[in-house]
């Protein structure tokens, strides 16, 4: 059994954002990801080959996706599906305090729930 908490960072002191895969089989991946105050360079979008459906455990953060003209801010407990191939961006996250994200990517012939 693997123990853990979701909010302990880690050791070391890194400049980007710090993703941690928690759990990966072949059908899917879940991910925590820290960010503070990090965003995606400009002009560059996502365009990825599985749906993830993320949630905000703790921090803010703004997601933009392709042909909207506002940010989508999300904050503790707000949750979303990216569908495959959906072009987004993230705009900013909280500088201030720890961004924690967990992301489940999957291919479209599994589904949560």
């Amino acid at each position: 059994m693997d123990d853990g908490n979701l909010f302990i960072e880690p050791p070391f002191s890194a400049e980007g954002e710090v993703f941690d895969t928690l759990l990966e089989t072949p059908s899917f991946k879940l991910e925590k990801i820290l960010s503070s105050g990090q965003a995606s360079p400009a002009g560059q979008w996502y365009d990825q080959d599985t749906n993830e459906w993320v949630v905000l455990l703790r921090g803010s953060a703004g997601l933009l996706f392709e042909g909207e003209t506002t940010a989508r801010v999300l904050g503790p407990g707000d949750h979303l599906l990216i569908p495959a191939h959906c072009r987004h961006r993230v705009e900013w996250t909280d500088p201030k305090v720890k961004t924690v994200w967990l992301a489940l990517h999957y291919r479209s012939s599994w589904a949560p729930g």
